[in-house]
Formats: C-alpha cells, structure tokens, sequence
C-alpha cells in the first residue's frame, strides 16, 4: 500500500503498457491503493482489431471484479458451438461435417460460450474503472531506460526514464516495481537481454479482417473452422452485426516463404470467396484488416530480479486463433497483482514474488504445446472425402468412430481454453504432501478439490436476505484469501465450529496476527473485511436456510461475516442424490464439513478438516507460517 508521505515521483509501480495485461494489473492495484504511474505510447485505447475473445473463466474474473456487466453491454456475440466444415464427397466446396460444444457440458461453466467483442470497448472498462479509482493512464508516452538496485535505494530501486512520443517532454522517476507490458517487442525484455525461445520453427503469415458482410453461408454467426482446396479460414462472429475472417496467407513449409509476405484487402476477400464456394460472400463495410506474421515463442525469463517483471505478449506470443491472449494475459496480471499486494501489505514474504514465473510460465508453455499443434492442423490438407463420409456414417448410427486430428484436438483442449484447465503445481502456497504443513489435518481423505486448481462452482442460499447466490462469486476481488467454513450438521459440528473461532481469535493464529490497523473504526456495514483486509470468512452449513439462526448458531467470530452465512440446501444436477450439493461437489463430509483457503485469485490453496479444538487452526497456521513475514504459534498455548 502506498505511503502518504512519498516524495511526488516515486510510485509504488510503473506499468508500460495500457493493453489487457497492463489495465489488468493496473485496476487490481488502483482498488487496492497502490500509487501507480501508467503510460501508453499510443495516443488512444484501440481503435479497432486486435483481440476479442473472453473465455469463460475470465468472464467470471470480470464479474467477480464488477465488470462483466459493463462488457455485456456492448451486446457482444456469444459463441456456443463450433462448426466444422470440409470438403463434402463430391470435392467440391465445403460441407459441414459436424459441431462441438464450444465450453462443454463436462465442464462446470457459469458461462459457457466465448464472449467476443473488439478490444479497444474492452479497454474502455477497464479505464473508467481506473479513472474512477484515481489512476490516469499518460497518453501518449513511453520508456527511454530504466535501472533497478536494491543496495541504492531499498526502498525505491527501480528508476525509469520516460519521454513523450514526439520528445518534447520527459521526467524521471523511482518506483518499487518496474512491469513491462508492451507486448511482444517489448522494450524492457529488450533492455534485460531475456531472450525468446521458439517452440516450432515453422511460421505463419496471417491475414484478419473484420467487417460486415451479406453472404448466404449459414453458420456465419457461429465460430467455424473452414478446410477445402483451396485453403483454410476462421470465422469469428463479433458485436454490431460484424465478423472477423483468420486467413492464412503463407506458411515457412511453402516452397517460397517470405515471413514479410503480405497480401491486400481485395486479394485476402478474393481468397475467402474461394475457399466458401459454393456459398457467396460480399463486404458491405471492412472495419479493420491486418497481415502479421506468427511464430510460437516464450520468453526464457518473467523477471530477473523480482523487481522487474514481464507479462502478457511480452512474455508469450502465439496464434490468435484459439482465442487465449486476451485470457492468459489477464490471468498474468491477476496473479502478480495478489502477490505484490501481499509482500507489499506486510504479510508475505517477499519469496512469494518467486512463484509468479514458475506458475505463469507453465500456463504459457502447455498453451504454446496447445496452439503449435492447432495451428499446424489448421494448415494442413482437410481430410480426404473418404474420412469424412465415414466419420459422418459413423457418427449418425452411433458407432465408435476414429475423428479426425483436428477435431480431436479441439474437443481435447476444451477444459484449457475455457480458462478452467489452468493448474499451478505444488509449491509453498498450493498445498501437497511435500509442503513445509505437515499436520494431519490438511488434505482429508475423500476431498475432490485440487490444489492450484479454480475453487468449484456452488449455488448456496444466503442466510441474512434468503437470496440463491454463487458461492464462489460472493467475495469480490479485494486481494483477500477466502476461507470458506464448510459447517456440516451443526449438531454435529457445534463443538468444532466454536473451537475454530476462538482459535482465530487467538493472538498466535494466522488471522488475528494481521488485523486491520483501524480496526476500531471499522463500520458495521463492512461485509469483507470487518477484522483483517487479508481475509473474509465464509461459513456454510449443510442445513435449510431456515433452521439457520446467525445469533444462535454461528459463533461471534464468523457472525461478524453475515452477509457470508450460507444454506446449502439447493439441488446441482452434477450430485443429484446430494442433499448438500456444495458439500458434496467439494467432496466433504456433509455431517463433518471442512475449511477451504481460496488464493485471492480464486485458486484452492489448502484443504484442512474441521475437528475439534486446536488442531484445524493449527494446520492453517503451519500452512501460512511457510510463506508469511510473523512467527505463528499453536493456538492452544495462548489461550
């Protein structure tokens, strides 16, 4: 948190970059009340183009940060299916040899389409919200060079050096943090010699139109894979009654390659006209086109020194066709934004900051495995008439049947470009055997949710107002853990249930070893953070809401948290027989329930079980111990 007594030009973080990484990091930040210099060398947000799909898990980001609803209304297309289309028997022109589900039903998706809506109307959310949390983005301006060390100046070690696009102005300043999301010919990866690797030689030239068209071709308001003869496109539909067409344009196999091959607005429609055949397609408007060349590359490095760090297209770059910059690039943001609010609020160490390359670099590595193997298919021959009638005979009577490569990878990585596939390995915050916590406590048998993975979907009733809410959607993003008390039966958890909260209460415990320094002033209304800003507790009981009294059952503690009281007491289709549906999708014990700790980025950290005294707070202090800047005790002494 920034001081209220620092010098005009320092700031707690310089962001270099107003795309999606860099408004990302920036908004958590500004909510937060971090001081923060944010420039752009664009004079404008994007005025068209560029990316402009959302997939389902940063959808619930969005809403989680109160910003779903001012994206929704640009009236964006939504995309609930895939087509498929090859060339049919005859070998002439394409058919439709089949449709998948673009976030299938396996998947437990709140929103289960791909949202798609130009970036620019995108950006502008996320700058209003800035504007109104005191953060200005400095148009249009860029960095010239910058330093960072830690033995001059501990406090501030970063100075940067930034000009006016034109030279006419420019200033120096020192801030804690230097984050470079320039995308991918970033300067600050430049200045720090971190070098890109290449996952696959082979490159592509391709060509992106958006624009309007009149055309008789019947899914062009779905998102559709084209192969036939004569090439192969992707059709994406878009708000305002607009699609965006991928074109190749070349290829390093092609005998002639030139990676600075390009090819003009006419020719690139000329292509599509040939590759829809037998169907016609004119252009009433084209809003945006570009030709850009793509190789699949990751930066060898995020950060150097902790200090400086890289995200976004700076990091990773990789065809646009899968729809993952926008999405990897957010998660990015979000995941250094937790980390450097809790080393910086004085609760972690600054160790945590090792884990944000390592977790981040994994997501970047298993989407560049995902997008090199897709992007080569899609360059591929299409299938020969043989395949796809008997795939098509196939599949109408039922029978197994081999699918084609193409499609079999798609189906395959679904759950990953959903958003819900990302999975961060063990380490000191994601909880495993190996852990530094070694209490039996932690990790009971029969548990379902894994740590590094996104806390489960639930629909609970709120106790105080009989509202039907999201469970994981009930604590907004405010860099808090989330600690959610699975209650069980309260006749059979009462006991343990008043252990756990005088435990918390304890001056050793994990929770009351970071309480609010205003603690006193704190308003009745607060609903979040009423004793800690690090944590908000929810407590569920497997009971109807209306055997639920909050002043008779829920210990002083947690009644304090009353607007996060819950009934699990409504049905989920996916544990029908469950009577406590969020109990039981969890995997806990519906009589005995359990703890979950919920990463501020809604990642599950830690599972303990819920047993009487001592021994449930003791486990999530030997959990916390391994990563925050206090000394924790067993409670039981210090009561």
């Amino acid at each position: 948190m920034a001081t209220t007594q620092t010098p005009p030009n320092h700031y707690d973080i310089v962001i270099v970059g107003a795309g999606p990484v860099g408004l990302m990091l920036s908004t958590c930040l500004a909510r937060w009340g971090y001081k923060i210099k944010h420039v752009d060398d664009r004079a404008e947000p994007t005025p068209t183009g560029r990316a402009d799909g959302i997939q389902p898990r940063s959808l619930d980001l969005l809403r989680n940060m109160g910003l779903k609803s001012a994206i929704m209304a640009h009236k964006p297309a939504r995309v609930y299916e895939v087509a498929f289309w090859d060339p049919p028997q005859s070998g002439k022109g394409i058919a439709r040899t089949g449709t998948w589900a673009s976030c299938p039903s396996f998947i437990d998706a709140r929103y289960p389409f791909t949202t798609l809506l130009h970036q620019g109307l995108i950006e502008r959310v996320f700058i209003s919200d800035l504007e109104r949390n005191g953060t200005h983005i400095q148009r249009p301006w860029t960095i010239k060079g910058f330093t960072s060390n830690e033995k001059e100046n501990a406090d501030y070690p970063v100075e940067v050096q930034l000009e006016h696009v034109d030279g006419t102005a420019s200033e120096t300043i020192r801030a804690k943090y230097l984050f470079g999301g320039e995308g991918a010919k970033s300067f600050i990866r430049d200045q720090l010699q971190i070098g890109i690797k290449h996952k696959d030689p082979i490159a592509h030239v391709w060509g992106v139109m958006d624009g309007v068209v009149k055309t008789d071709f019947p899914d062009i308001k779905m998102k559709c894979t084209i192969h036939s003869a004569h090439g192969s496109i992707m059709v994406i539909p878009r708000e305002d009654n607009m699609v965006r067409l991928y074109i190749q344009i070349a290829s390093s196999t092609d005998p002639d390659w030139d990676p600075r091959k390009s090819a003009t607005e006419c020719e690139v429609q000329e292509s599509a006209k040939k590759i829809l055949q037998p169907y016609r397609i004119e252009w009433e408007r084209v809003e945006w086109y570009s030709v850009y060349p793509i190789g699949q590359g990751i930066s060898d490095k995020y950060t150097l020194d902790h200090r400086v760090f890289l995200g976004g297209d700076a990091c990773h770059t990789h065809s646009p066709k899968a729809g993952q910059g926008m999405n990897t690039a957010f998660l990015d943001a979000l995941n250094l934004a937790w980390k450097l609010h809790a080393v910086e609020s004085g609760f972690a160490k600054r160790d945590l900051l090792y884990t944000y390359e390592p977790e981040r670099k994994n997501v970047a590595e298993t989407l560049l495995s995902f997008d090199n193997k897709y992007a080569k298919l899609f360059s591929q021959r299409p299938p020969a008439a043989s395949e796809v009638e008997a795939a098509s005979e196939r599949s109408t009577k039922a029978e197994p049947w081999e699918e084609n490569e193409f499609v079999k990878t798609f189906k395959e990585s679904c759950e990953f470009t959903s958003g819900y596939g990302v999975a961060y390995k063990p380490n000191n915050i994601n909880w495993s055997p190996e852990h530094p916590a070694k209490s039996p406590h932690l990790g009971p048998d029969g548990c379902k949710l894994t740590t590094g993975r996104i806390f489960a979907n639930a629909d609970v009733t709120r106790v105080i107002d009989a509202n039907v809410v999201h469970l994981e959607q009930e604590v907004p993003l405010n860099g808090s853990f989330r600690i959610f008390v699975f209650a069980g039966k309260l006749e059979k958890t009462r006991q343990s249930l008043g252990d756990l909260a005088t435990h918390l209460a304890s001056k050793k415990s994990f929770y009351s070893q970071f309480l609010r320094r205003d603690l006193e002033d704190v308003t009745h209304h607060e609903q979040h953070n009423p004793h800690s800003l690090l944590f908000t507790l929810c407590t569920v009981f497997a009971a109807p809401r209306n055997s639920i009294e909050i002043t008779r059952d829920v210990p002083d503690l947690l009644a304090r948290y009353r607007s996060h009281v819950y009934a699990d007491d409504r049905r989920d289709r996916r544990v029908p027989e469950a009577l406590a549906a969020a109990h039981a999708k969890m995997g806990l014990d519906e009589e005995k329930g359990g703890v979950v700790v919920v990463r501020p980025d809604g990642y599950v950290s830690c599972v303990a079980s819920l047993v009487e005294g001592s021994g449930t707070v003791d486990a999530l202090n030997e959990y916390f111990g391994a990563f925050c800047t206090k000394k924790l005790g067993e409670t039981m002494a210090q009561l």
